[in-house]
Parts: C-alpha cells; structure tokens; sequence
C-alpha cells in the first residue's frame, strides 16, 4: 500500500530571509563609557553593597535578619537591585513562590490537538511593517510571496510590484531569491532521507514529496510522524501543512488547498477527498485553468462525469493525466534526491568483442573517463566495479580495492589487468561500465622540502594491491603495539598502509605464536638461570648462549588469578643458529607466582 505525504512550505522564502536576517544581526549592546578618566578622579563611593562592613555576618544573611533591619523588603525593592546584589533563594529562606524544576522533560512532539495550527514561534507581529518578495518577468517586478500581514491588507502572489505598493504605502520590498530557496529544500530533502524516509523529493517550489511506505510505523504512526515533523519545523522557524494520501498528487493538493496543518486520508479516498478542490490543486498549465474558466469548470468534482476525449480536446492531454494520477488510476512515480552520486563511465561497443587484449583496450578507456571525473570531483578510488554486459544479457563483473584512495590510471589499469581471466566474454561484450561505490576524498599533499640527499619514501600502497590481488586483501596486515604487559596481549593487526607507533623499547621477537607452546625435557638451574635443553615440536635443542631473565607480572586488574602471576623470559640461541624467546612460569621461589613450566612464545630471525 503506497502512502505518500506532501510538505508544503508556503512562506518558504519570506521566512527564510527572515531567519539569514536574524542570524546575522548584531546582539543588543549596552553602550560603554570609553571617555578616558583623569589619575585624580577616583571614585570613593561604590555604591551599595550587600555585606555590611565591620559585623560578624556572612554576606546575605541581614535578609534574614527581620528583627535587626525591620519588614522584610518587598519583590520590587530585591528586582530593582543589580543581579550581583540580588540575594539568593537560599538567602531569601522559604519563599511563596515556585520554582520550576531544572530536570523537567521539555513538551513531546506530538503534544498539540490535531486542530491546532503549528504557526513559527518566531513569526513578526502586526505591528511590524508588511513584507512582498518580488522577481523580474520581462518588463515588470511581479509579486511572488506575501506575509501573512500584506495578504491580510490585499496583497497576493503574481500581483504587480506597482500595483502592490500603490494598495499599501508603508510597504517592505525585497527581492526573491528562488536559487536560495531550492537549495534549502534541496537541503531538507537530503535531511529527510537520512532521518526520515528513503524516498524524498522536491516538489515544486515551496514543498517535499515523502514516500511513508512502510516507515510511517517507526515513528509510531503517521499521525505521530506528521506532529514530529511539523513540531520540527516549528523550532526552526518555519510555518509548515502536510497532508498523506495514496497517491502524491492527492497529498499535494489536500496539503495546500484543505486550509489544515495536518490531513491523513484513509486508503481509497483520494477521489472523494479532492472532489471539492478547485481545479488549481491538480498542478494544472495557466492556459489549461483559462479554458476551463471559459466553460465553466471550477472544482475537482466537475470532471468526473466528463468523457476522457472531448476533456482532451478543451483541457489538455496533461489535465487527464493529473486527474488520474490524483486519483490513482495512473502512476506517478516520485524521483527521489540522491544524497551521492556515485561516480560511473560507460562505453558501448560497434561490435562484441572477445580478446583479453581487446577487453584491457576498453578498460583503459574506462579509466582514463574514470579518472577525469574523479579529478573533477576531488575524489579518490577506494572501490570499482567492472561491469561486462554479454551479448547473451548476462553480466560479468570484476571488482577491485585498494588500500590508500588513489586516481593513478596506470596503477588502476595494471589492477584490472590482473584480473582480466575472471571475465568470461561468452558469445562476446557489447557493453562495458566501470562503477565506484567508494569513494574518499583526494586533495594536493603537501611535500617536506629536503636539501640534503635523503630521498622522500616511496608509497607502498601500490605494493599492497598488487599483492593483496595475488595473495587476497586479508593475507596483509602490519603489526601495532597495544598498551599492556603481557605480550601476547601487546601487539594487534593493523591495515598494511598503517604506520605503527608506541614500540616498547626492549626487544621482542619477529615472529610471536599465538599461544605459548609448552616445552618438554627442560633442564635449567633455578633461579636464574636459562636452559641447557629441551624439546620443542618433538626436536631436541641445546642451547649454547642465553640472555635474561626480563619478569613480566600478570595484569591483576584483568583477572584475580593474575595477582601473583610471574614470567621470566629468556632469550636463547641453540646449535645451529636458532634464537627463541622462551619464558617460565613462577620465579623460582614462590609457589604462588607459578608452577616452574617451560613454554616457547617466540622466534628471532
């Protein structure tokens, strides 16, 4: 079931030059004597002050003191005083009068009566002067928007500006700007699909197309949704009607032409619902509504009975379409705003083609197309797909990543190439396009200047996607160090293009295991000592130098067992060359500290 919802916005432009007015005007100052004062003139008398002078009271307390200062001083007296001589609620003691509670929920959005008409809160008074927005059309300045203060004394949109200012004398004249105006709509479209709605669009100028279906429920139903949003409005200052019904041209109409802030037709209703609009609300051409002038066809419901040709012939082909739509017997399909584009290059081919060589020629050309509109945009590839249309329909399609947003064509080219086996051409490719889903933005780098003759260091993202095509994405990683003593715990995997820092000082091995392994026939001299032997993977070693012990205590804030918990580890070269990292558990004097196992955690080199 389609529900759309129409917003129209119909003081759009004069609330939002309104609103740039405020924003940029300056505060209220209070004026500053700046006159320069002379050394001699001090002032010796600072005027009142709250804390008596010379007395054992605390600052404040002769508030309360009714029997030494008389009646207490009355709310005029403490509101004429300065704010820093004010005294406090505390001071004061118990007053009459409530205060309000600084934790109170502020009002729900849904908390108005459906009637109630949601105006700006920050809408001008009537003693305010009249204000009309006109634009230029050909020879003459026509009005283009009123304020609810000049339509009240006459004024209306498509006057002309003269004819305006001669029906008013004390009139306020501005300029529309209609660019300024679509782009704030254009503005709340992007906001809506981010919070609102998948679907939205820019309906004409003063309005939005919302599509409900399916999301109306998220928001607790459309009548809920319809207060949230118009009570969103309002906080931003602009007055707002929204109307939902199934069809968007029903819910254009009712939204601009019912005179409520807020209509919900029920399903199936929009013949009956729009039959007593004028005809004005079917968004019909100016000469189609001059022709139905001239017959004598002023609401909705006058074109029912009508047969479908002769209403062709007087009206218009497009007066039958929007009374269809209207009514939903014929489809009005809402484009939606994109918040990103992303970028894409196609090419269509003469004949199919077959050939590695032939398919790398057209990727080239991709690329290069790609490229410049990346550069145009500012943009860098992070993610491309390579779509082959077949000339069987069937499509094949090749994707490439890489590790640093980047915009170089040969490096680009030499990625696809690698991949060109994957494409099955079949009876042969008529049609290739190259699409970037990802995308980060690419700017000029900024280059250390060097007068020696140290060389800048080259960028390995390249390197990474070549191999990471031949090897996969996840087969590389770069090491970085964690904060923490244990070392397994210490290091984690970063993206290859990372740079590491906060290497812990000491050495560490070049390959750590993921678990200790437990050694077995361990000979060693307690307690600090580094094994003559042991057994490792089912192999003896002797080792013929050592180094240590480094003791690492457990991290007790972890885990309770870790309280006691010791290692000391040795560094130890056996026969052959081989270099561990090996630790034991326990110090060699209490039992607590651990059980004197042997256990392999790294290798050097």
């Amino acid at each position: 079931m389609t529900r759309v919802a129409s917003l129209c916005l119909a003081l759009l432009p004069i609330e939002r030059l309104r609103q740039a007015e405020r924003s940029v005007r300056p505060r209220d100052v209070q004026p500053v004597d700046l006159s320069p004062r002379l050394p001699g003139a001090i002032d010796d008398n600072p005027g009142a002050c709250s804390v008596p002078r010379g007395g054992g009271w605390r600052p404040g307390a002769r508030w309360a003191r009714d029997e030494q200062l008389g009646d207490r001083p009355t709310s005029e007296q403490i509101d004429a005083l300065p704010s820093h001589q004010r005294p406090t609620m505390r001071v004061l003691g118990r007053r009459s009068e409530a205060a309000g509670h600084p934790f109170r929920a502020m009002p729900s959005d849904d908390g108005a009566p459906p009637s109630a008409p949601l105006l700006a809160s920050n809408w001008p008074s009537p003693q305010q002067r009249p204000t009309i927005l006109v634009l230029r059309t050909g020879q003459r300045d026509v009005v283009t928007s009123v304020c609810p203060l000049a339509a009240t004394l006459g004024l209306r949109p498509g006057m002309a500006a003269a004819h305006a200012r001669a029906l008013v004398a004390d009139l306020d004249v501005r300029d529309a700007e209609p660019d300024a105006d679509r782009a704030w709509l254009d503005r709340l479209a992007l906001h809506a699909v981010a919070h609102w709605t998948p679907t939205a669009s820019v309906s004409g100028p003063d309005g939005l197309w919302l599509d409900l279906s399916g999301a109306a429920h998220l928001f607790g139903g459309e009548e809920r949704f319809c207060r949230r949003l118009l009570r969103f409005l309002r906080r931003i200052g602009f007055t707002a009607t929204i109307a939902i019904a199934g069809t968007p041209g029903a819910a254009h109409a009712l939204a601009r032409f019912v005179g409520a802030s807020m209509v919900i037709l029920p399903p199936g209703c929009e013949t009956e619902a729009i039959a007593d609009l004028p005809l004005m609300a079917l968004r019909l051409q100016p000469e189609a509504l001059e022709a139905a002038a001239r017959f004598g066809l002023e609401r909705i419901a006058d074109l029912y009975p009508m047969a479908r040709g002769p209403l062709a012939r007087r009206l218009g082909i497009s007066t039958v379409e929007r009374l269809d739509q209207a009514r939903g017997t014929l489809a009005e399909p809402i484009m939606p705003v994109v918040p990103f584009e992303a970028p894409r290059v196609e090419r269509r081919l003469l004949e199919p083609i077959g050939t590695a060589e032939a398919i790398n020629q057209v990727i080239g050309d991709l690329v290069d197309d790609l490229v410049s509109v990346l550069q145009a945009r500012g943009l860098g590839l992070r993610t491309a797909i390579l779509k082959c249309r077949v000339v069987d329909r069937s499509d094949q399609r090749v994707a490439i990543g890489t590790a640093r947003a980047t915009r170089d064509p040969r490096h680009l080219k030499r990625m696809f190439a690698m991949r060109v086996e994957r494409i099955d051409p079949g009876l042969g490719i008529e049609a290739m396009s190259l699409i970037v889903p990802r995308v980060e933005d690419l700017g000029a780098e900024a280059l250390l200047a060097s007068f020696g003759d140290r060389e800048r260091p080259r960028d390995i993202a390249p390197l990474v996607d070549q191999l990471g095509g031949r090897v996969g994405p996840d087969a590389l990683f770069r090491v970085g160090a964690v904060e923490s003593d244990v070392p397994e715990r210490g290091v984690r995997r970063l993206n290859p293009t990372a740079m590491p820092v906060g290497w812990p000082g000491w050495k560490r091995p070049a390959r750590l295991l993921n678990r200790p392994e437990p050694l077995a026939h361990v000979v060693a001299l307690l307690p600090d000592h580094p094994p003559r032997r042991f057994n490792w993977r089912g192999t003896a070693y002797h080792v013929v130098a050592g180094d240590g012990p480094e003791r690492i205590h457990g991290e007790w804030w972890r885990r309770p067992g870790e309280l006691w918990a010791v290692r000391d580890y040795f560094r130890v070269e056996a026969e052959g060359g081989a270099r561990f990292w090996i630790f034991r558990r326990g110090d060699g004097v209490d039992a607590p500290t651990g059980d004197l196992s042997w256990y392999m955690h790294g290798l050097f080199g």
